[in-house]
């Protein structure tokens, strides 16, 4: 039996072209033999679509929308389709995700998800009501001869033996296993953060080999919004070995036969933080614009780090014909910085504006000096330099319909080392999930992997003590513990949820740390006002995280 994964970047909301992207894709898995085949999770609609789902209209279409696909494929391999379908019981709540099983031209049987998660950036409960209790059959589908297992993306996430503990009450796989299946499939839309792969496969091919069946996951590919989804769809034979994997972080029809163990084709991939880091950033740069309705991008250059990792992520996602950088030079900005920034873009092939800014800031201080007087120069005139950079980068925005892009990193992000309605100002945050570290290694990996020995992110930019440049001889460290040090406690406090008194237990120095847990705490209110980012790890400042800002807490 020949199974047509097809992996492929739906855009939420768009159920025609959607509907489209699956034809073709159907069409294709056809002529290379498969004998039916089966999409991601919620492939119809794009996952996730949020609150389009609270309207019964956009719902209604979404069935219309399957029930055409359907008839479309009537001379063609029978579809599990991912779609959502409308409650009609009036109990609960109005929707069911669900996989539709198309054949002959219209839709045979529909399996609801059992298990909605509500962790991190999942709110599925918020939506969908629970597949209902008491049928062993709800999710078995007889075929052809076959007995296929059909589980939806959380379905297949709850073993007891895998994990060592039962998150839900149920696990479907278990009821399912009463019928004896020949096989299992899962309609997936799951989100990346690095390493997530490796701990799907070994997660996966643990349940293949406890069940004994070959098991075929399906995954989504693609940006949307804040979340990355990797494909990588594969399979497991019966004693839980990778039999197959689709390419990571592009489309693609995989052909898995699941009564031979030998015949898949295990797609190569690099699972190095950094190769995962550079591919989710492009994909996700890329999607979020083209699925905005934008085709070119703005950044600010500064000179730094951060600047430069965020215009070669552009450059290799739009092209570097649709990226404009802009130099905004303070007196304060080094010769250096100015020269690295247009070797930088000259590498790239990016162009650039010069805009300096100091004739602004005097009109600045001359307008202030009356309110100001008296008063020394403090983070005040500093931020008004960020703000001044920020204004001009909106206006260009406005004037091309370019996208401008934030440079900001995670560590910044996370402690406020960052000015709102400055730095901050901009439509997409690239690397707002990536600290400070991490930054440096991805333009080292970047210069070694992408460019090849072409020139790329300029040696001195990555060997230079960051700065912001907003007074003279200003350094980072000024105001921030080592970055390194930073970044080790920002990764146990946010994404490991320790608090102060763990932290200080693994060997950190206790001021130390309060600084930091402290300044995270003030920083709230910048991080609700930021722009989208896009996710890489398990704990990102993006839908996931859900912190109150008027509070006193100690965590």
């Amino acid at each position: 039996m020949k199974i047509g994964v097809l992996q492929l970047n739906p855009i939420v909301g768009d159920l025609k072209g959607n509907a489209a992207r699956i034809l073709k894709a159907a069409n294709e898995a056809a002529e290379l033999g498969a004998d039916f085949c089966l999409t991601s999770e919620m492939a119809l609609t794009g996952y996730p679509p949020r609150d389009l789902l609270l309207y019964s209209g956009f719902v209604g279409r979404t069935w219309k929308a399957a029930q055409g696909l359907a008839l479309e494929l009537k001379d063609g391999p029978p579809l599990l389709l991912g779609a959502v379908e409308q409650n009609a019981t009036g109990q609960g709540k109005p929707v069911f995700n669900c996989a539709l099983w198309c054949e002959g031209g219209e839709i045979r049987q529909v399996f609801r998800k059992t298990l909605l998660p509500t962790y991190d950036v999942f709110d599925e409960a918020r939506y969908f009501e629970a597949a209902p209790l008491g049928d062993p059959e709800a999710n078995i589908l007889r075929w052809n001869g076959r007995t296929i297992a059909v589980t939806i993306c959380e379905d297949a996430w709850n073993d007891k033996d895998y994990w060592e503990i039962r998150a839900y009450s149920r696990d479907p796989l278990e009821d399912a296993a009463k019928s004896s299946p020949d096989c299992i499939v899962n309609l997936s839309a799951s989100p990346l953060f690095l390493g997530k792969q490796q701990l799907r496969e070994d997660m996966l091919g643990a349940v293949a080999g406890k069940y004994k069946v070959p098991l075929v996951y399906a995954n989504q590919t693609g940006g949307n919004d804040d979340l990355i989804f990797d494909g990588r769809s594969c399979a497991f034979s019966p004693g839980g070995k990778l039999m197959a994997r689709a390419p990571g972080f592009a489309e693609a029809v995989m052909i898995v036969d699941v009564d031979d163990t030998d015949a898949g084709r295990i797609s190569n991939d690099d699972f190095s933080r950094e190769a995962e880091t550079w591919h989710a950033l492009v994909l996700g740069t890329r999607d979020y614009a083209h699925k905005s309705g934008f085709s070119t991008a703005l950044v600010g250059l500064s000179g730094g780090i951060d600047s430069a990792v965020t215009a070669a992520v552009a450059a290799e996602a739009l092209g570097p014909e649709n990226v404009t950088c802009v130099l905004m030079p303070s007196p304060y900005s080094s010769k250096g910085s100015i020269d690295d920034s247009l070797a930088l873009a000259e590498n790239l092939g990016i162009r650039t504006y010069t805009l300096p800014i100091e004739p602004i800031m005097e009109q600045f201080g001359n307008t202030l000096a009356e309110p100001f007087a008296g008063r020394e120069p403090d983070t005040t005139e500093e931020n008004i330099q960020s703000r001044i950079r920020g204004n001009l980068l909106m206006a260009l925005s406005n004037k091309f319909g370019a996208l401008l892009l934030t440079t900001g990193n995670k560590s910044e992000l996370a402690v406020g080392y960052c000015t709102i309605y400055g730095d901050m100002s901009g439509g997409f945050a690239v690397i707002s999930d990536v600290d400070k570290t991490g930054v440096f290694a991805l333009a080292r990996w970047y210069n070694a992997n992408v460019r090849r020995g072409a020139p790329g992110i300029p040696e001195p930019i990555i060997t230079k003590p960051p700065s912001a440049e907003l007074r003279p001889d200003q350094k980072d460290q000024d105001s921030l513990p080592d970055y390194a040090v930073l970044d080790s406690i920002l990764e146990l406090h946010v994404e490991r949820h320790k608090s102060k008194e763990e932290i200080i237990d693994a060997g950190f120095d206790g001021e130390t740390v309060e600084r930091v847990l402290k300044l995270v705490r003030f920083a709230e209110f910048k991080r609700r006002q930021a722009a989208p980012g896009i996710k890489l790890t398990p704990r990102s400042f993006g839908t996931g995280w859900r912190m109150p800002l008027a509070c006193r807490r100690e965590l």
